[in-house]
């Protein structure tokens, strides 16, 4: 009855940490930051003459000399702000005037961008207070050419000069805004001139929207300029499709799968340039690098994640790039065998069929797993359990290579136990139940992982959101009711989460609060009835009053109300509730009126009309059996239910 349980939707997968993102490997000048899948550009003026109108010094400026030297994070950093860096930029830009093409300003840019690579990681809140009261008069003007706006935008982006940090100063705040705002109207400036007045390139439109998708998944607000500028870049991806090379068609997608993941609306503006760059991918497929064929298909399972239709020139691009996940698997490093694992189990669970080119590149990977399972980060193994589990739950066999990957990892979950954060125990103990539901052995490294996870459930009780919340109660009835052993740890983790039911009721969806109802009900006597009660009675009437709910989460429901109903019933002291009844009366119909085929829906049809006192014109006569077969994690929820059905039965 639990099948299509919530499991990790793409909310999870779009974590703080962002579990799905293309690896961000750094190499300085091959131009990788470890933020960034695109191209660092080479500043050596090029020898168009349309694109340079006039010359600079060729002197090097104060910040350019970070370039030819090793870095000292503190001594280099102070070097990248002293005063008169800045007062040669506003001299350059005035003297100038109209002229000025904002290159001396790109060249800046590059190098803070420069410094945080060399330094292996992005500004940290200190230096970024420091350098944004620095840039307070670094302006970006319309008169500024594409190349020195695309460098500052993506070089700022890159560094981290925009992220927001907690707490952050006001004053830094409204800078950070104000450089952000004069950037993104040059750019939408820029882009909403005629043809013969504009210098947009293919690397351009590439860099520019990968900026604008990193600052928003680094947590900057979707202001109306950057959604105005998305918006006017957008229509130049379709007109210059034929001309993006490789690298640039993967960030290009990976730039709109991460704002659409952001709640960026899929605008008819948006389809289009994704459906002119899917032909392209599988024209140059043979093209791509690995990281390339990796970006592409995380991204495609992204935007499918988000309501993106399974059309043939998207089945077409993943179909291509699964037959060079086979040609390339030695190449993958941990965190692309994640990102790679990780989309296909997603696009499997949004429809897309288990083909041989699939089944291939899955059991290509499957021996990285276990070959490279020291390497993996904490998130990557809460990941790729996650991945294995949702193609188990959609069919795929499991037994040696899947199997043997899972074993693989699990003693890693032991061993990196206090890593992980709330969103990584959440999938995990999800996974594991949901492997366990779909045949995996409890083996003993699955049990000593469960274990290991469960204290730190408690730990980070107040870390847990409604789905990840949902999710962990459902995989621990799940588990119980597959034989794990009932233990203290169990139990304090289950009194630990459910205070965060009833504080986070209102966040709850439908799907959530289905899952919970079953779960509290296959939990039985391990919650108490006052709880469940309270519980029932903040969250039922969300259920009953849905009317798009499936028809398994209304089973599950119906079955949770039931044993609510019956638990009461059998104690003297509680307050007999009706309005339960009301509720369990209208689920059965809508039950009924799906007409389910499943055996184990038909069975809790049964009990409920039995209960309820109603014909059932379509149910075989009530018996142990039905109860029995629906395996609650307490016999005494199974015979309670079954003699107060007789009971029932008996006063009608």
């Amino acid at each position: 009855m639990d099948r299509s349980s919530a499991g990790i939707s793409g909310q999870y997968a779009r974590s703080g940490n962002d579990y799905n993102q293309p690896n961000d490997q750094a190499a300085s000048r091959r131009g990788r930051y470890r933020h960034a899948t695109v191209r660092q550009w080479d500043n050596t003026p090029r020898t168009n003459p349309e694109r340079n109108k006039f010359s600079h010094s060729s002197a090097a400026s104060p910040s350019q000399y970070l370039l030819r030297r090793s870095v000292n994070p503190a001594q280099d950093f102070n070097a990248l702000i002293k005063p008169e860096i800045m007062d040669d930029l506003v001299s350059k830009s005035n003297r100038f005037g109209h002229r000025y093409d904002g290159r001396n300003h790109g060249q800046y840019a590059s190098s803070i961008k420069q410094y945080t690579s060399a330094s292996k990681r992005p500004l940290n809140r200190d230096e970024q207070s420091q350098l944004i009261r620095f840039l307070k008069n670094f302006t970006a003007t319309r008169r500024w050419n594409w190349r020195s706006l695309t460098t500052t935008l993506h070089s700022f982006t890159s560094a981290g000069v925009f992220t927001p940090h907690k707490p952050t100063d006001e004053r830094v705040k409204r800078t950070q805004a104000a450089l952000l705002f004069t950037l993104l109207d040059a750019i939408i400036f820029k882009c909403n001139q005629k043809p013969e007045a504009r210098d947009i390139g293919t690397q351009e439109i590439a860099n520019l929207l990968w900026a604008m998708a990193k600052l928003v998944h680094n947590g900057q607000e979707r202001t109306p300029g950057l959604n105005k500028a998305v918006a006017v870049l957008l229509p130049h991806v379709n007109a210059q499709r034929a001309n993006f090379k490789p690298q640039e068609i993967a960030n290009l997608l990976w730039a709109m799968a991460k704002l659409v993941d952001n709640r960026l609306k899929r605008t008819p503006e948006l389809k289009e340039a994704m459906a002119a760059l899917l032909p392209h991918v599988n024209a140059q497929k043979a093209q791509f690098t690995a990281q390339g064929i990796v970006n592409l298909l995380w991204s495609m399972a992204k935007l499918v994640d988000n309501g993106q239709e399974l059309r043939p020139g998207l089945k077409e691009a993943v179909a291509a790039l699964l037959t060079h996940v086979n040609a390339q698997k030695a190449n993958f490093k941990p965190q692309e065998i994640t990102n790679l694992l990780w989309a296909m189990a997603k696009m499997v669970d949004n429809g897309q069929e288990q083909t041989p080119r699939l089944k291939e590149a899955l059991a290509a990977l499957l021996p990285h797993v276990n070959a490279q399972k020291a390497n993996f980060q904490p998130q990557e193994i809460a990941n790729l359990v996650w991945a294995m589990a949702k193609l188990a739950d959609n069919g795929q066999e499991q037994i040696p290579r899947l199997n043997e990957a899972v074993t693989a990892l699990l003693p890693h979950v032991n061993a990196q136990k206090d890593q992980f954060n709330a969103q990584g125990i959440a999938n995990l103990l999800w996974a594991m139940a949901k492997l366990v539901d779909n045949g995996q052995e409890q083996i003993p490294e699955l049990n000593e992982a469960v274990a290991a996870l469960l204290p730190h459930v408690n730990a980070q009780k107040a870390n847990f959101k409604p789905q990840g919340i949902a999710n962990l109660l459902w995989a621990m009835a799940k588990l119980v009711d597959n034989g794990q052993e009932l233990t203290p740890r169990l139990n304090e983790t289950v009194a630990a989460l459910l205070p965060r039911v009833i504080a986070q009721k209102d966040q709850f969806i439908p799907q959530h609060i289905a899952n919970l109802l079953w779960a509290m009900a296959k939990l039985g006597e391990l919650v108490e009835l006052n709880v469940v009660t309270s519980m029932f009675e903040s969250l039922v009437y969300r259920i009953s009053e849905n009317s798009l709910l499936p028809h398994q989460a209304i089973s599950m429901s119906l079955w949770g109300v039931m044993v609510c109903c019956a638990r009461l019933a059998l104690d003297s002291n509680a307050n007999k509730n009706n309005v339960f009844e009301k509720h369990m009366d209208h689920l059965l119909t809508r039950l009924e009126n799906t007409s389910p085929d499943n055996e184990e829906e038909q069975s809790i049809i049964v009990m409920a009309a039995s209960w309820l006192g109603r014909a059932r014109a379509r149910s075989s006569p009530i018996t142990r059996q039905s109860f029995q077969n629906l395996k609650p994690t307490s016999a005494i929820n199974s015979n309670c239910a079954f003699h107060l059905c007789r009971l029932k039965k008996k006063r009608v």
